[in-house]
């Protein structure tokens, strides 16, 4: 096919971002006329992705510099990209809207001409990794004869699996043939779905990916160096790197075999076969080992093709685009940030491991002195020492320099007495999660700050309003609910009363910016969001087991959502007392659609504080003498019957946090659980998931969203 036959889809797409092909032109002494194509999207911090337009410009360039190095005028090609990025793979919202499977035929096979296209230039071609290179831009780089990566690269991967679709670009057919096919699992399957985890350029040099690494303060002077010597066929003189064909893989068909099965069994343990695309993935891999480099081509594009019709792809590129790329980085509700208030210094009330989580981020992210406070020095002193020995590992892992650790340390310090709050310009309170004491501990804080102290709270389901409503300045107090591990996880839900002003919810969204937290404002209702929800969940699955279902049977009848971790692990990672508090606190709240379980109130009483066998937790049963505590019913449910009930539960509970306009819509829902409960990004979000299993008609009888 020549580019005018792919007029029509271009034309499909009349918003596309397009990426420019520019050339350049430079003399390598001794070597000739080195063509660099520098892929450019003229948008700056927006990342480079491949269109239609773009795909075809690059093409009917790669296509002249073919005619200009097949009559001598040029002794190379290469490609790299705008500063930091090369491609960040196929532009996704272009291909949402291709609802024809033959658009998306055309897509594919679109692709695979282009690369094609540098793959068959008779000179030596090149691809300088100088930043991001993800999913068709890895790909891209993938069909040039060597690949250099600098030092300072990230953002490289094959994230295709995790949004729904395969490597469809000759990726999944050149990776293991380049790195050998368990290295290829690992990119294509295992990093994916592992948070879409992506490698760096050392990573990639290490991996056999590149051929040479090289610093990124003269990444593309060396680069062009290293170039001519290949070009010049003097790859003796190479130092400190190694050519292609020293490093091309070792592999035979039993490692490829084992390759697959590995995968397969990563996919199962990860999504239960809950999303197609990493199943497709791993069936091109294997089939494509004794297939030509286009036979492979067609089944590829014939998988591509499908899968952008599926809706687990479009629901993955609705929790990526809309949510993770927009959404988050323009969170509904948040109030002018010129009102937000400077904080200069940060008191945290308590000392423990949740407080002094708070004080290392706080110190770490605002570089402002953090004081903490309890009730006697020594526990004062005890989370001081917590923060500097996680400071200590930060140091040993190399995530921060010597000056930095110091810097830090010398930050966080620790007192009995609440009067270091006095100059304090935001104070938040991680105490027990009962009302009466944090209400005493507001009270007690206000009367030492100034009037201008914004005072937050850590709590995780109790009412904000109720602990604000004997102060004498209650519009100043918000919640600020992180999630734990708070370094880990980037959700932070802000909680705002009826009376919070302005500047204090303004200020709030401005500190979780800082302090690189994803805020979503949550009005003041029980619970919030993500534990409204992972409640009604782990109580269904409870009350089922107090009802007589068997403890396997009910553990593992979630399984098909390809959730991260099985309901008796979630509840055991919550911890049995947590998490009958907090259903207590919703039982008062909403009634028995949150039964308290009497059976988990027994374990309670009898100092038990996790139901499964943790010596044994990979056969996650419950240990006998636990069972014998317990008194179960005679209505047992099935497996089948019960991931039923949970869907509906869960439809009619976001159904109802709707209703009462606890967020601003099912998007907030849907980014609180991502980034707060770790729900599979490649389910797409939880409100999706529920209208594609027919759960949001069952309970509500209508869906959360029309289509994307």
């Amino acid at each position: 096919m020549s580019y005018t036959d792919y007029r029509e889809l271009a034309g499909l797409v009349p918003h596309e971002t397009i990426t420019h092909s520019r050339l350049r032109e430079i003399q390598l002494p001794g070597a000739g006329t080195f063509a660099l194509v520098t892929l450019d999207n003229l948008i700056d911090r927006k990342p480079t992705t491949l269109g239609p337009k773009s795909l075809i410009e690059l093409g009917t360039l790669l296509g002249k510099l073919r005619e200009r190095a097949e009559s001598g005028e040029i002794a190379a090609v290469g490609i790299t990209g705008k500063p930091g990025c090369l491609a960040a793979g196929a532009d996704l919202s272009v291909l949402r809207t291709l609802k024809d499977p033959q658009m998306g035929r055309t897509m594919a096979r679109l692709g695979h001409q282009v690369y094609a296209a540098l793959a068959a230039i008779p000179v030596p071609t090149f691809a300088f990794i100088n930043g991001t290179a993800m999913g068709g831009g890895l790909e891209l780089t993938l069909a040039a004869d060597y690949r250099t990566v600098s030092t300072a690269a990230s953002g490289i991967s094959l994230p295709e699996a995790f949004i729904g679709l395969v490597p469809g670009w000759g990726g999944v057919y050149r990776l293991p043939r380049l790195i050998g096919p368990a290295n290829a699992v690992k990119i294509m399957i295992e990093n994916p779905l592992s948070n879409n985890r992506a490698l760096n350029g050392p990573e990639a040099f290490e991996l056999g990916i590149a051929d040479a690494l090289f610093d990124q303060k003269a990444f593309l002077e060396d680069s062009l160096g290293w170039a001519r010597k290949i070009i010049t066929d003097d790859t003796g003189a190479i130092d400190g790197a190694t050519t292609w064909r020293d490093r091309k893989a070792s592999y035979d068909d039993a490692d490829w075999d084992a390759a697959v099965a590995r995968g397969r069994a990563f996919v199962e343990a990860k999504t239960a076969g809950a999303t197609p695309a990493p199943g497709r993935v791993l069936d091109l891999l294997e089939q494509g080992r004794n297939l030509s480099r286009e036979e492979s081509s067609e089944a590829e594009v014939q998988a591509l093709a499908e899968l952008m019709q599926t809706g687990e792809f479009k629901d993955s590129v609705y929790a990526f685009l809309d949510l993770l790329q927009r959404r988050a980085k323009h969170p509904s509700g948040a109030p002018d940030r010129a009102l937000a208030r400077p904080v200069t210094k940060v008191g945290v009330v308590g000392a423990g491991l949740m407080a002094s989580q708070l004080a290392l981020l706080f110190a770490r992210q605002l570089q402002i002195p953090v004081v903490m406070t309890d009730i006697d020095q020594s526990r004062a002193d005890k989370g001081v020492a917590h923060v500097h020995a996680q400071v200590d590992k930060l140091l040993a892992k190399e995530r921060i320099t010597t000056d930095a650790a110091t810097r830090i340390k010398e930050l966080v310090t620790g007192t009995a007495t609440k009067d270091a709050f006095a100059d304090a310009d935001f104070v938040i309170e991680a105490v027990f999660e009962e009302l009466s004491v944090k209400k005493q501990v507001l009270a007690g804080i206000e009367a030492i700050v100034s009037p201008q102290c914004i005072l937050a709270t850590n709590t995780s389901s109790l009412s904000v309003a109720d602990m604000a409503s004997d102060l004498r300045h209650p519009e100043r107090v918000i919640g600020f609910h992180f999630f734990n591990p708070v370094a880990a996880m980037p959700l932070l839900e802000i909680i705002q009363t009826p009376k919070t002003n302005d500047e204090v919810l303004a200020t709030a969204f401005d500190l979780a910016q800082h302090l690189k937290k994803t805020p979503i404002l949550v009005q003041d209702s029980t619970a919030f969001v993500v534990n409204r929800i992972l409640l009604r969940l782990i109580g269904e699955i409870t009350s089922a087991f107090d009802d007589g279902t068997p403890g396997h049977i009910a553990d593992q009848s979630l399984q098909p959502m390809g959730l991260p971790m099985s309901p008796f692990k979630l509840l055991d990672l919550v911890g049995i007392p947590v998490a009958q508090h907090v259903t207590e606190s919703l039982n008062a709240a909403f009634g028995d659609r949150f039964r308290i379980s009497p059976n988990l109130q027994t374990l309670i009483n009898n100092g038990i504080k996790t139901l499964q066998d943790q010596n044994h937790p990979e056969t996650r049963s419950i240990p006998a003498s636990t069972l014998e505590l317990l008194r179960f019913g005679n209505t047992p449910s099935t497996s089948t019957q019960l991931l039923l009930c949970v869907q509906d539960a869960l439809a009619q509970e976001i159904g109802l946090m709707l209703e009462e306009g606890v967020v601003a819509g099912p998007e907030d829902i849907d980014l609180c659980m991502i980034l707060g409960a770790g729900w599979p990004l490649h389910l797409g979000g939880i409100t999706p998931y529920l209208d594609r299993v027919g759960a949001s008609e069952r309970a509500n009888g209508r869906k959360f969203h029309h289509a994307h």
